[in-house]
């Protein structure tokens, strides 16, 4: 078990590493600074604490998924289609600008994680909770990145 935690956490730190390579000068940049933000955007900070937590809660789940499920190829597809669209969000938002593609890709995730919850509640139970502060950062997140695209 402890081998199978700290593979999820290696592969889900990644993600947020990848993420915050596009993101970190980024959000300092003349093009972000001058977008007419969501009043409701966190801090900076926020958004580091937040994905920390997320990704523990997710590591977990993943291995109680991993070792309660029937189907570990489903459960590994949806995974890494996660990690697809969860890292490739900050480039497309902060690298290429594209905030109606970002929005495509975070609603996605968003449903995505939606699944997750649903289709693994009846095997895991509580523990499917530890989904829910990913999906709900990600309704956040798509909120944020819906109030850029309609107000600018």
């Amino acid at each position: 078990m402890l081998l199978k935690i700290i593979i999820f956490l290696v592969i889900n730190f990644a993600a947020l590493g990848l993420g915050s390579y596009f993101t970190s000068a980024a959000v300092t940049a003349e093009w972000y600074q001058n977008l007419n933000k969501a009043p409701w955007t966190p801090p900076g900070w926020v958004f580091g604490a937040a994905w920390t937590s997320i990704m523990i809660c997710f590591t977990v789940f993943m291995v109680y998924a991993w070792q309660l499920t029937e189907n570990r190829n489903l459960l590994i597809a949806l995974f890494v289609i996660q990690w697809i669209l969860n890292v490739s969000w900050n480039p497309v938002f902060f690298k290429y600008h594209q905030v109606l593609f970002g929005l495509l890709i975070i609603v996605l995730l968003m449903v995505l994680m939606g699944y997750f919850f649903f289709a693994y509640l009846p095997h895991l139970k509580a523990k499917t909770l530890l989904v829910l502060p990913y999906f709900i950062w990600l309704l956040v997140a798509t909120t944020l990145n819906a109030y850029i695209l309609i107000k600018n």
